[in-house]
């Protein structure tokens, strides 16, 4: 299935979590299954703009955008940050009121199976859409289905929470744990916040995808007598770009260098997927220079 049609499903799971964690809330009065089902209305409104900046992502280059629209999925992924801070900061300040003015929770078994119910279609999810997201490279799924993880580990942690009520008759409990929620939740928004500032960055390509074009580049040095420098690599959502110089002998003839330089290209396509390579032919003996150079002889 393509990325869109996971966040479309994304979407029916939220609205049906929302539906299960607030009548739980309201059969239970518990503020803890309060600030679960508040932030599975975050899931909702983080996978519908993810499903929107996905399928912009997926647009063409046109004369605006002549590099495409892939960086899209890094205004998702800090959308989504900053509503889960908003939605912490939200369960934090209903759990204090809470913690102040200790209320007795009603139904309580029944609130557990309904967090129970929906933690499971969430964690069932999840586990797709990260799946996906690492075959597809794509960030906007991702950054959906570690919210979705959130969610399963903030259900689990209410849910024990009123196991423990109900097995105490501590009703402080339910606000503690709402706390607790609330800090996990503000401490995942930041990471997703993180990620997308390193991402509109143009974050260089990670230690494993590095290494891979370092091996595809050795093996091309020894055989044809070449050398590679000036190596730039950018990530901008699924595709990834590498700018490089490759230097030639210089009695090469044009066709027989751009000939290697294809299969320079093709090699690193197919060791790193949705990978735009750009390389510049330069004699062995040519150093080109660079912005800095120029800064410096001004």
């Amino acid at each position: 299935m393509h990325a869109r049609t996971y966040l479309k499903l994304s979407v029916a799971t939220a609205l049906v979590t929302i539906a299960l964690k607030t009548a739980a809330w309201w059969w239970t009065g518990s503020v803890s299954l309060a600030a679960d089902a508040l932030e599975s209305l975050v899931n909702l409104a983080g996978a519908v703009f993810a499903l929107a900046m996905v399928t912009l992502a997926a647009q063409p280059p046109d004369e605006e955008h002549p590099y495409g629209h892939h960086k899209a999925e890094y205004f998702s992924s800090g959308f989504e940050g900053i509503l889960i801070i908003a939605a912490g900061l939200g369960i934090l300040w209903g759990a204090v009121d809470r913690w102040r003015h200790p209320e007795p929770l009603q139904a309580i078994g029944l609130g557990v199976t309904l967090a129970v119910v929906s933690s499971t279609l969430n964690g069932l999810m999840a586990w797709a859409m990260l799946r996906k997201a690492r075959e597809v490279r794509s960030v906007a799924l991702e950054g959906d289905a570690r919210h979705l993880i959130t969610d399963v580990w903030t259900s689990a942690g209410v849910v024990a929470g009123l196991i423990g009520v109900m097995a105490t008759g501590w009703h402080w409990l339910d606000p503690l744990l709402a706390m607790v929620v609330a800090l996990n939740i503000l401490r995942e928004g930041v990471h997703l916040l993180r990620e997308s500032s390193n991402g509109l960055m143009d974050r260089a390509l990670d230690d494993d995808d590095q290494a891979r074009v370092q091996a595809v580049l050795d093996g091309f040095r020894e055989p044809h007598g070449l050398r590679f420098d000036h190596i730039a690599t950018r990530v901008a959502g699924q595709r990834h770009f590498i700018d490089l110089h490759m230097h030639l002998p210089a009695n090469w003839t044009l066709a027989r260098s751009a000939a290697l330089r294809a299969e320079v290209e093709q090699a690193l396509m197919q060791a790193i997927p949705h990978l735009h390579a750009s390389i510049q032919l330069l004699p062995m003996d040519v150093e080109p220079r660079t912005l800095d150079d120029q800064e410096t002889t001004k």
